[in-house]
């Protein structure tokens, strides 16, 4: 066999691998499609986004998402705020402070935490960190959206803090030089000068650990509790729109229905969410990857 011919039988194989991740991405938007077209034909797409009330498992039924994307959003920033000082905290350590050898283990040890089982940190959040946050809040229900929302940042540190410390070592050194010869100290150079040059892969790394947050479901599902109320309130149980879907899709809801159809507008819509931040994550990428080269 020629040598031209395996670079065209490579070639082919790669662009078949691009063409099945292409279609299955068009099936899955086509099924939320017309699913979802036939729950808006019934359901006002204003009442849709704009109703406080989610009951459609309910007799007396509702059909407003707020209470699910609060719910959602909810948990989400609470990740967030976990996983991101934390996550660039161990980014800046690990780039600018620890030993080559020391950054060499534990960069991959804190992987780790990305591979760990969403249900096994359900469980955690609920047996572990609940009963411990009840300590210093008494009134926090035994479901609630804190105690997931803080696993959740924890697991998502790994996001922030691998995409943050590459990010920070693509860093030119001649900024690290020319801010030792200014006089700055290590830290100054790392807070001043580093981060504020690697901020766009540092925000592109926020915005896919938020992604990430936005799409977990078992977590939320064991231990933020299946009451979808429109509230920002951290202690009260909470229901997000993937701990919706996996309620309904349980099999207790017949297939065909109006309520079977909900689990449909629910994941257009979380899909819109995240398509929309993982385009926004491309466009800083792409916008601000050559500032610093």
């Amino acid at each position: 066999m020629s040598r031209k011919l395996k670079e065209q039988i490579i070639e082919k194989v790669l662009a078949f691998c691009a063409l099945v991740t292409i279609l299955t991405t068009i099936g899955i938007v086509l099924i939320l499609l017309v699913e979802a077209v036939g729950f808006f034909q019934e359901v006002s797409i204003v009442d849709f986004l704009t109703g406080t009330e989610w009951t459609p498992l309910f007799a007396d039924k509702s059909y407003g998402i707020l209470p699910l994307i609060s719910g959602t959003l909810l948990t989400t920033f609470i990740a967030i705020a976990v996983a991101l000082p934390i996550g660039l905290t161990i980014a800046v350590y690990l780039n600018e402070y620890a030993p080559r050898k020391l950054q060499k283990v534990v960069k991959p040890l804190l992987e780790v935490l990305a591979v760990v089982p969403t249900v096994v940190y359900g469980f955690f959040a609920l047996m572990i960190v609940t009963p411990f946050l009840k300590i210093f809040i008494p009134d926090l229900s035994g479901f609630n959206a804190l105690s997931p929302g803080i696993v959740m940042g924890i697991m998502i540190i790994p996001f922030v803090s691998s995409l943050s410390e590459d990010a920070l070592d693509a860093v030119p050194d001649s900024l690290r030089q020319a801010s030792y010869g200014m006089g700055s100290t290590k830290f100054q150079t790392a807070f001043r000068v580093l981060v504020p040059a690697a901020s766009s892969g540092i925000v592109v790394s926020v915005i896919l650990a938020i992604s990430r947050a936005i799409g977990e479901t078992m977590i939320v599902a064991i231990a933020a509790g299946q009451n979808p109320q429109f509230t920002f309130d951290p202690t009260v149980p909470i229901e997000t729109i993937t701990a919706y879907i996996v309620q309904v899709s349980s099999g207790d809801v017949p297939q065909g229905t109006i309520a079977y159809k909900t689990i449909f507008a629910a994941g257009i819509t979380l899909f819109v969410l995240t398509f929309i931040l993982n385009n926004i994550s491309y466009w800083i990428k792409s916008r601000y990857q050559e500032k610093y080269e």
